[in-house]
């Protein structure tokens, strides 16, 4: 069987899933989706160049064939056809067999490319529904595959989690609606040093797993080596693998036909209740993508019993990503805890009248016997009494259970304690340990003035693709969003030359007018943190952190790309360039020392060029520099002077800034303050900046730059 591309009509095939070289998890994760589609797609996240686009790829030339109606463009089923397709009604049409689709989503597809485009110009002075239809509509019924999907816009992801909660794909143009099924498997890739998901579509996905490259030199050896085999003659090497290939698409074809016989015991389904009560996800999905991985397991294993081995392995695939209550948590699974409740919940399975055999008992079933053991992709070796070794279960738990950074301190006082020793290891003279934060809070919103054009998010005001309609402009390229009131005006006067003599409107196309809206787009948001010895003295930096931390948490809700600039001693580092990953920046800040004097002028200007070259790579996205200091500038000649220039060299390009004010005790000198007129941006306190303090309604950052 070849597989069908939307995106590309490239002849050469495809590098075979059974090629892949380790990752059992990741293969193990797709294979489940292919036997039990129900089961929700799968998350891989992991570094770049570790052949998670190779392996998903690979997944499509193993699904089994799909009938369709002929010449129905929306992939109807024969048996039973969706009396809602636009292409119907179907009739007695021709079925067709086809492979099933893999439809790849660009992270920088439109809208209409997505869901699909109305002609406009048709609608209105023919009344018919000319619809081409999107990637929704290719991938029914196959598999949707995002490659960086944590990079996708914010648009894309609300309709894909509407298509994905519905099953239908909805498109409305100004009274105009066209609705077709869109039920497709869900397959993204991400690496989470770009930035993290949202919630909402982070929880769609029914699995998620960890992929990182092998530290083995064997294994890399044999990547290596099947690769420049595949690159040098690729037909000849799909044709090597082409018996394992058969083999394995035999097998998900074996466990689809075995599925329905599955039967999942009141036993199994206490131990999953269990499990995601002890674990604390939200919601009840995850008991439903729980109990449905575990049964995709039992026929995978060829087996018609869920046995305690399978709700285990399906814990460790569907709770990690479910687990998270904020983008700093890692995800991950405590696999004592994981064991604790099974045997809790499992050691009164016989006294309840369950049929069901033994979890621990002896496994006489075919998934011991099998070339592969039960739950392996089938060129691994295994063991009779579980899908998977326990070494091989899960290869990078240990990286998903790294250490969590340390917790927040029930009082402040507490992170504030000045930590035992001078500097750590290789610490510069009057270096102290980086000590921890304090517990983030909601922050208030700080905007960057005027009207900006940059990327869909939740910062500062923006001409948008989406939002409140503003105006109404000739469209440059293809229409968007009709504005239909404004294309009546324009075609309106026309009407007599036109020769209108029914009831429809004669429109052309210089009378579309597309409209114009307004919405909120992300910012760079630039940290210059001082981290000097003044901070570290009056035991702030625990305070600063949290604010800082608090600060990221914003960022990340609002869709920015975030920085962080650290200076003391004798100069400022760029601990963090600009990205989208919130996690990354916690990290920096976590292991954040304090000490030395305070080289202010060197951290502004430091912001100074960093901002130049992000400029310069995205000119659209506007920046919003945030420095957190007390003001104080020290060391090097005429420090102070040196600190005003820097300070006056930003506010002449523009740039808005806000000045987090962390002097503290009785006696305060404002230096702060001064800071931020040479900025031409606005001080704030640390109190103020909280949400809920008595000052804290929301203001608009006063840069030099005037509101449009």
């Amino acid at each position: 069987m070849t597989t069908a591309h939307t995106t590309t009509h490239d002849t050469t095939p495809q590098y075979p899933f059974t090629a892949v070289v380790g990752m059992d998890d990741l293969r193990l994760a797709l294979l489940l989706n292919a036997v039990s589609p129900a089961v929700g797609g799968v998350l891989v996240r992991g570094e770049k160049g570790t052949a998670k686009s190779t392996a998903v790829r690979a997944l499509s030339a193993l699904m089994p064939a799909v009938d369709v109606i002929g010449g129905c463009r929306f992939a109807c089923a024969p048996a039973a056809p969706d009396p809602g397709c636009p292409d119907g009604p179907h009739g007695t049409g021709a079925v067709e067999e086809r492979p099933t689709r893999m439809v790849e989503l660009p992270v920088g597809a439109s809208e209409d490319r997505l869901v699909g485009a109305l002609d406009i110009e048709r609608a209105l002075s023919e009344g018919v529904k000319a619809f081409e239809p999107g990637l929704l509509a290719d991938a029914h019924r196959g598999i949707l595959y995002v490659d960086e999907v944590n990079l996708l816009h914010d648009h894309l992801v609300d309709l894909l989690l509407d298509a994905a909660a519905m099953g239908a794909s909805y498109v409305e143009r100004e009274g105009v609606s066209v609705r077709h099924a869109a039920r497709f498997l869900l397959v993204g890739t991400m690496n989470p040093e770009e930035g993290e998901l949202r919630p909402q579509l982070l929880d769609r996905f029914g699995l998620t797993v960890e992929v990182a490259a092998s530290r083995e030199p064997e294994q890399r050896v044999e990547v290596v080596r099947r690769r420049l085999a595949y690159d040098a003659d690729p037909a000849g090497f799909a044709a090597r693998w082409a018996a394992e290939e058969d083999a394995l698409r035999g097998r998900i074809t074996a466990a689809r036909e075995l599925l329905p016989a599955v039967m999942l015991g009141d036993a199994a389904l206490r131990q999953i209740a269990a499990t995601c009560a002890a674990f604390e996800v939200d919601g009840m999905r995850a008991d439903i993508v729980m109990a449905r991985t575990a049964t995709a397991l039992a026929a995978w294993a060829g087996r018609t019993d869920v046995l305690e081995e399978d709700v285990r392995q399906a814990a460790l695939l569907a709770l990690p990503h479910r687990r998270r209550r904020n983008p700093f948590d890692a995800p991950g699974l405590d696999e004592d805890k994981l064991d604790q409740t099974l045997e809790e919940f499992g050691a009164d399975e016989g006294t309840d009248g369950d049929d069901d055999p033994e979890p621990d008992g002896p496994d006489g079933g075919p998934d011991g016997g099998g070339p592969d053991g039960g739950g392996h992709p089938p060129q691994d070796g295994g063991p009779e009494e579980s899908p998977l070794p326990p070494e091989a279960e899960l290869p990078h738990q240990q990286d998903r259970e790294a250490p969590q950074p340390p917790q927040a301190p029930e009082k402040p006082g507490q992170a504030e304690q000045p930590e035992p020793g001078s500097a750590p290891q290789g610490g510069a003279a009057g270096e102290k340990a980086a000590v921890g934060a304090t517990e983030p809070f909601k922050t208030r919103r700080l905007d960057v003035p005027g009207l900006g054009e940059g990327a869909d998010g939740r910062r500062s005001r923006a001409r948008t693709a989406h939002g409140r309609t503003t105006g109404a402009r000739r469209p440059h390229g293809a229409l968007g969003k009709l504005h239909l009131s404004a294309t009546v005006q324009a075609a309106a006067p026309h009407q007599r030359a036109r020769g209108r003599s029914g009831r429809g409107l004669v429109v052309r196309r210089d009378d579309l007018r597309e409209a114009v809206r307004e919405g909120r787009e992300g910012n760079l948001v630039l940290f210059v943190v001082d981290a000097s010895g003044s901070m570290a003295a009056r035991k702030r930096m625990s305070a600063v952190k949290g604010a800082v931390l608090s600060l990221l948490l914003d960022a990340y809700q609002r869709r920015d790309k975030i920085g962080l600039i650290t200076f003391r001693g004798t100069g400022a580092e760029l601990a963090l360039p600009p990205t989208s990953s919130v996690e990354a920046g916690a990290a920096r800040l976590e292991q954040l020392p304090t000490g030395g004097r305070t080289p202010l002028s060197e951290g502004l200007l430091r912001a100074h060029e960093v901002l130049r070259v992000e400029r310069m790579r995205d000119a659209s996205r506007r920046p919003l520099l945030v420095v957190v200091t007390d003001g104080r500038a020290t060391g090097g000649p005429e420090p102070v002077v040196r600190a005003g220039r820097a300070a006056r060299l930003l506010a002449a390009e523009g740039t808005a800034s806000v000045v987090v004010d962390c002097e503290a005790g009785p006696v305060r000198l404002g230096l702060a303050g001064e800071l931020a007129r040479e900025l031409q941006g606005t001080a704030i306190t640390l109190d103020e900046l909280r949400a809920d303090s008595v000052s804290a309604l929301v203001r608009t950052v006063q840069g030099n730059r005037k509101a449009a």
